[in-house]
């Protein structure tokens, strides 16, 4: 009769404790990454069919909030309209040889919010992210292979960022 009782006790502080600390993250405002509510109840974006950029945009806004992405500008509370997406790779330094051993990748978009009525609710606006990355011709497909990643890694950086500054908006500022 001890032991079970020990073990309910036991069971019961456990259960307690789980309890508290769920209690203390929310009343501390933790949120997971990328759970952030935007100011608007829908949104259209502006990419072309087949950008990687505008997939991922979209993904995370379907998971991360309650907002709904539109395929109608007219059925958009926002219209998010991309300006220009742009990835670059410069030299940035050679070898003796006169061959690349260095580059920079960037990763551009320009883009403005408004409601479709003329209301802006960002002006265009740029966000660039760049990485460098050593090149060796040795290694060309892994080289290849890890820039792939390097720009998959500065888009999910771009879409974190948009998110951020689509969630700063003031609700009192799209609504009215």
């Amino acid at each position: 009769m001890k032991t079970e009782a020990k073990a309910f006790s036991a069971f019961s502080v456990s259960r307690w404790f789980i309890l508290g600390l769920a209690l203390m993250l929310a009343s501390c405002g933790f949120k997971l990454r990328g759970a952030q509510q935007l100011p608007f109840e829908t949104i259209y974006l502006g990419f072309g069919p087949n950008s990687s950029l505008g997939a991922e945009l979209a993904r995370n806004i379907r998971a991360g909030t309650s907002t709904k992405v539109v395929a109608d500008r007219a059925q958009a509370q926002a219209v998010l309209d991309v300006l220009g997406e742009a990835r670059e790779r410069d030299v940035l330094s050679v070898s003796a040889q006169g061959r690349a051993r260095e580059f920079q990748l960037r990763l551009r978009l320009q883009f403005r919010l408004h409601d479709g009525k003329g209301r802006e609710f960002i002006a265009p606006t740029q966000i660039a992210v760049q990485r460098d990355i050593s090149f060796n011709e040795a290694q060309v497909l892994a080289k290849e292979s890890e820039e792939a990643l390097l720009y998959r890694d500065m888009q999910t950086d771009v879409v974190q960022q948009l998110l951020r500054r689509l969630a700063a908006l003031k609700a009192d500022a799209v609504k009215g």
